[in-house]
């Protein structure tokens, strides 16, 4: 009796041309499919993904570490709040978020220096979870830099429930030419921890977007620390230097590396 012929392997499945690509990226691309829709495991990842920006957005400060520790930058530290009185009345209501709260404003009142040039501002965002991760290291590497230009620092203020006009009225507040707010952004499926920084010229209350700078998702998988400090410490020269910010002020940190 003949022998069976043995079983023949499956075919190797065409290889995908956008698979290399994803090394470069952490968008959602090269997915596979399983029949019409995605395997089960990118579909369980992009739930995932997706809880992981909901959490950040629900995320709260932890205010008595990052105090405790923004103490060793050997400046005053102060904690302000913003008109919301909880985290979801400030995702209800973004307006409040924008206002300083009056007993924090009569705080800064009392500790505001005759005059700054800088008013350095913690808060959380729309993703505390970044301000908890990245922005005590990005402050590590770009205050030193501040310090030793000769700039006068007001002190530290971290801000709860705050939106990015909120500087304006701590700008304000603390008599400071420029203000720079560090926060989180707008959590994203591939990003529920991406750090913004904010900057404005004479800060003062109702200017809008277009009166400021902002450089992004600074963090480990995209903008680093060290990068990021460079590039704000050379921004907020030009815009001190220049007195203004926006969009009259261009990124030329690239021409101001090179000497052009």
């Amino acid at each position: 009796m003949p022998k069976p012929s043995p079983a023949l392997p499956p075919p190797e499945p065409p290889a995908d041309s956008w698979a290399g690509l994803k090394s470069f990226t952490a968008a959602r691309i090269a997915l596979g499919r399983t029949g019409t829709s995605v395997p089960l495991r990118e579909a369980l990842a992009f739930r995932l993904a997706h809880a992981d920006a909901r959490d950040a957005v629900y995320s709260e400060l932890e205010t008595e570490r990052l105090l405790a520790e923004l103490q060793a930058f050997g400046l005053p530290v102060c904690l302000v709040r913003s008109q919301a009185e909880n985290r979801p009345h400030y995702l209800q209501r973004p307006d409040l978020g924008r206002r300083l709260h009056e007993d924090s404003r009569r705080t800064l009142t009392e500790i505001a220096p005759e005059a700054a040039d800088i008013a350095l501002i913690l808060a959380d965002g729309l993703s505390a979870t970044a301000l908890n991760q990245h922005a005590l290291p990005l402050l590590q590497k770009l205050l030193p830099k501040l310090q030793a230009a000769g700039f006068r620092l007001a002190p530290l203020v971290l801000a709860e429930h705050a939106r990015v006009a909120l500087s304006d009225e701590i700008g304000v507040a603390l008599h400071a030419r420029l203000a720079l707010i560090m926060l989180g952004e707008r959590p994203g499926l591939s990003a529920p921890d991406s750090l913004g920084a904010y900057f404005t010229y004479a800060p003062r209350p109702g200017l809008t977007d277009e009166a400021r700078n902002c450089v992004s998702n600074i963090r480990p998988e995209g903008l680093g620390y060290a990068a990021a400090a460079d590039k704000l410490f050379l921004l907020l020269q030009e815009a001190l230097r220049r007195q203004l910010s926006g969009v009259a002020m261009k990124d030329e940190t690239g021409l101001l590396d090179s000497g052009q």
